[in-house]
C-alpha cells in the first residue's frame, strides 16, 4: 500500500504535545522533539532557542535514511533505537511506529536509562496517536481539510 500523507489534526498535534512536554520534564531531559521521517519538525520541547531544529531534524532524518539502508544491508528491517554520546550532550533517537522520529537531547544530569525508560512509555501513547491519525488520513468518510477546496479557487488565488 502507498504511503498515506499525514494530516496533523489541532487534537492530536495537542496529545503530540503533551507527550513531548510531559517527556522533558520526566526524563530530565534539555530538549524532545519529533519529526517525520522527511525531515519535518512536528513538535518540540525544552531548551530549544539555542538549537537550530530545522537543520537537526533534516539531519536526524537523513541519518534515519542512512541506518535503515545499513539495515536493509543485513537483512534486518530497521534499527528502531540509536544512541550517540558526546562530552557535553546525548542524543536518543527512536523511530515511533516505522512513521516518526522521536529525538531526546540530555546531558550528565540525567542517565541514559532513564531516557530509555520514559521514552519507551512515550513511544507506546505516541504510536495508538499517529496510527489513529492514520486511520483518520485512510477514512473515506472522513472529509479532509482541503475538501472544500475547488480547482476554481486555486486558479483565482493565483490570478491576483
Amino acid at each position: 500500500m502507498a504511503d498515506v500523507q499525514m494530516v496533523m489534526y489541532e487534537e492530536e498535534f495537542n496529545l503530540i504535545q503533551t507527550i513531548v512536554d510531559r517527556l522533558v520534564r520526566e526524563a530530565n531531559a534539555q530538549v524532545v522533539f519529533i519529526i517525520d521521517k522527511n525531515g519535518q519538525l512536528i513538535a518540540a520541547s525544552g531548551e530549544t532557542e539555542q538549537i537550530d531544529t530545522t537543520s537537526l531534524a533534516s539531519l536526524t532524518a537523513g541519518n534515519i535514511a542512512a541506518t535503515g539502508g545499513m539495515a536493509k544491508l543485513l537483512r534486518e528491517n530497521e534499527f528502531s533505537t540509536q544512541f550517540h554520546e558526546g562530552e557535553n550532550a546525548n542524543i536518543h533517537i527512536q523511530l515511533v511506529g516505522n512513521r516518526v522520529i522521536l529525538v531526546v537531547i540530555f546531558d550528565n544530569k540525567t542517565s541514559l536509562g532513564l531516557v530509555r525508560l520514559r521514552v519507551k512509555k512515550a513511544t507506546e501513547e505516541l504510536v495508538t496517536i499517529f496510527h489513529d491519525l492514520l486511520n483518520k488520513a485512510q477514512d473515506p468518510a472522513r472529509d479532509t481539510p482541503f475538501a472544500e477546496i475547488t480547482d476554481d479557487d486555486i486558479d483565482n488565488l493565483f490570478n491576483d
